[in-house]
């Protein structure tokens, strides 16, 4: 199976990003890609809480989704769109940041809230706080599809190895990883977590990412790290992008999420423990 990662430099306005993912979709499958993912945040990347709340949308009435599930009938192809920032009808008006699986008949196969919360102090004066515009899901998520069993996650859930251990255990064969990962933790982390994820599961892990310094026309400015790639079940770099926007091709074995298993079969070997 060809796979695509989409590695682009969303902006802040969801316009202006729908043309450009719009298009790349489209050179995606004509590279033969039949299973095309994008990033976290595809939508709109902004730190101001203000402004998102004047540009997203209701799933309902978000164009981004209604595009790309058009786009995923037409083409016959399943995307993964690595999350949209939407609005919810929750009281305190924060909002949803959401992954949706599409199949090639362009219905939602699944959907994925994140879990963990970018709460984070990195240094420098660079703080964020996720969860004061976002609320975290409380599922975790697999997505049975006519080509693989797929464990879906955002960005910071990358740190939480329970998770992807819980959705391989499930029976995820392909683990898919969207972010926008920050430049200082993306540099120290972000193939490390990648790689051990993979080997820790022996699943397929796909991490589309943004990359750059976004445009943004209100709030602080916000650069991601990019990278994207996707590790075989032994832990091995397949794919991967470099700093730039621009799309990743991949071939896919799903036979290899068996042969890794089986040479090291740790997702049987759990054994229970006295807590320290």
């Amino acid at each position: 199976m060809r796979a695509a990662l989409l590695q682009i430099c969303s902006s802040d306005d969801p316009a202006a990003n729908l043309g450009m993912v719009r298009e790349m979709v489209q050179e995606a499958a004509q590279g033969g890609a039949s299973f095309i993912l994008t990033p976290e945040v595809t939508n709109c990347v902004s730190t101001s809480r203000r402004h998102q709340s004047a540009v997203l949308r209701h799933e309902e009435d978000d164009p981004m989704l209604a595009d790309l599930r058009q786009q995923a009938a037409a083409l016959g192809v399943w995307v993964l769109i690595g999350s949209l920032g939407l609005k919810t009808h929750d009281e305190d008006g924060r909002f949803a940041n959401r992954s949706f699986l599409i199949s090639p008949d362009g219905s939602i196969c699944a959907r994925y809230d994140k879990l963990h919360m970018f709460d984070v102090d990195i240094g420098k004066g660079d703080s964020f706080r996720e969860s004061d515009g976002y609320r975290p899901g409380d599922a975790a998520v697999l997505a049975k599809t006519d080509f693989a069993k797929i464990g879906m996650t955002i960005c910071y859930d990358l740190r939480f190895a329970q998770l992807y251990r819980a959705l391989a255990k499930a029976g995820a064969q392909i683990l898919t990883v969207p972010a926008a990962f920050h430049p200082v933790t993306g540099a120290a982390h972000w193939e490390t977590l990648l790689r051990a994820r993979a080997i820790e599961t022996g699943c397929f892990v796909m991490a589309p990412a943004q990359t750059g310094e976004h445009n943004i026309s209100q709030g602080t400015p916000r650069k991601s790290f990019g990278q994207s790639m996707v590790i075989s079940p032994w832990g091995k770099i397949i794919a991967r992008a470099n700093d730039a926007p621009g799309i990743v091709f991949v071939d896919l074995d799903l036979d290899e999420v068996a042969q890794a298993r089986e040479r090291v079969p740790s997702l049987v070997h759990d054994r229970q423990f006295k807590a320290p």
